[in-house]
């Protein structure tokens, strides 16, 4: 049955919202995040400190595409006062293994023995630490911390070896808000 719904998303002290036309701009002590809400039931408005969503005449599919757009807003807010944190470890059986950062570049060295280091470009935003045997991604968007942590890791892929016996490499231990 097609009904008129709102559902309104309050800001935390410290952190602000702006909305212009279907882009959502939050900022907050830790970050700024951007995201564009692009539906073409979905409304999304400013008041009172809250974040409006509202879809005249929704049917099953706009609540579902609503409960969406809170769960991305939720962690936007999250985010721009804790950064979201994606925790990787450094496995290297068979050859030591140096993974270093410098700048938006992570490079890993002798890799299985392989002589050409394996270089990958992070996505801008996230922020790369090694300490030790262990990698820390940092960012004030879930998503872009989540997909320079899966780009680390398939940067160390084993291809053409028994992943049973090389299990060297680099693998997500800890994703923002769960353990693995």
């Amino acid at each position: 049955m097609k009904e008129n719904l709102t559902k309104g998303i309050a800001l935390v002290a410290g952190v602000t919202a702006a909305v212009d036309g279907s882009v959502l701009t939050v900022k907050g002590p830790k970050g700024e995040v951007k995201r564009n809400f692009l539906h073409p039931q979905v409304k999304l408005s400013l008041k009172d400190g809250k974040i409006i969503l509202a879809a005249s005449k929704a049917t099953k599919r706009e609540k579902t595409v609503m409960g969406s757009f809170a769960a991305h807003i939720l962690n936007m807010v999250k985010g721009v006062q804790h950064p979201h944190i994606y925790k990787l470890k450094i496995c290297s059986g068979h050859f030591p293994m140096n993974v270093s950062v410098s700048g938006r570049d992570v490079t890993v060295k002798n890799f299985l023995g392989e002589a050409v280091p394996r270089k990958i470009k992070v996505t801008e935003g996230a922020v790369v630490k090694v300490n030790g045997d262990e990698i820390e991604v940092s960012s004030a968007d879930k998503e872009v911390a989540g997909q320079a942590a899966a780009q680390i890791e398939t940067l160390c892929k084993v291809t053409n070896r028994d992943r049973r016996i090389f299990q060297d490499g680099c693998y997500i231990t800890h994703k923002s808000g769960k353990d693995i």
